[in-house]
């Protein structure tokens, strides 16, 4: 039995009519966490667009385990598949636990208004994951952005997902807070929950990831481990600038440093 979780199959797919990503293809094994990289306008949120059905493909396929997401409704793609956003300004008045229990709305049953106990359940276990629970309460425009950010992820396990996908998690975080979410995101995957994450930051990506893709001008520049994609030759060539790679003395993982051209 295949373990695959996620098949991108050539996928084409843009804004009116101009694509932006072209013949776009990779897989995902269940319990890998995959970082997505690469220039700005080069596609990671596009796809992340595109996995959640906000964009329709003009041309491909996106199967999820095995099935076509363009025949799945949005309540069985969101029981499957969960997603953490840049904008963590929605719902800003709701409290913490009500905004969390929106994760189980995927999986109401029809004329179901209120949560049920199960539902409860999950969703304090969710925020018992992220080490939120000592937020209940609170409104979310009181937090501070590290805090909304796990409240998003509690959210998102909230709904129970097979593949978690996050647009930049660590986007307006101090190094505390961007640590703190990914060393979160690290336990869940060993647990194993599949995540793929869009990362700006390459350092982060080399730390934490199993395997890295990078996209470039649309198109698959290079996927695999860290230290096959952070290279200066790879890096150098996707971004038009000049870098030295070197290793993290802690983990031995790979390290980018930018060489100034003045």
């Amino acid at each position: 039995m295949s373990s695959e979780v996620l098949k991108v199959d050539n996928l084409t797919c843009g804004y009116g009519g101009r694509p932006v990503l072209k013949g776009l293809n990779f897989s995902l094994e269940h319990g890998e966490l995959l970082g997505v990289i690469g220039p700005n306008g080069s596609g990671k949120t596009t796809l992340v667009r595109a996995l959640t059905k906000i964009l329709e493909p003009m041309d491909g396929r996106i199967l999820l385990e095995g099935k076509d997401i363009r025949e799945m409704d949005l309540p069985e793609l969101a029981r499957r598949v969960a997603v953490v956003s840049q904008n963590t300004e929605v719902g800003s008045w709701m409290r913490t636990e009500e905004f969390v229990l929106l994760g189980r709305v995927p999986h109401r049953r029809r004329f179901q208004l209120l949560e049920t106990k199960h539902d409860e359940e999950v969703a304090e276990r969710a925020m018992a994951l992220t080490g939120t629970s000592e937020l209940r309460g609170r409104l979310l425009k009181e937090l501070s952005g590290g805090e909304r950010q796990l409240i998003s992820i509690a959210k998102a396990l909230c709904q129970e997902p097979k593949l978690l996908l996050l647009d930049e998690p660590t986007a307006h975080l101090d190094i505390a807070h961007q640590l703190r979410v990914l060393d979160l995101l690290r336990k869940l995957n060993r647990e194993g929950l599949t995540v793929l994450a869009v990362f700006h930051d390459l350092n982060l990506a080399g730390e934490y990831c199993d395997r890295i893709l990078l996209l470039k001008d649309g198109r698959r520049g290079k996927i695999g481990p860290p230290e096959e994609v952070l290279n200066s030759d790879v890096i150098g060539d996707a971004y038009g600038v000049r870098v030295v790679v070197g290793r993290n003395p802690a983990s031995s993982k790979p390290c980018v440093f930018p060489v100034p051209t003045a």
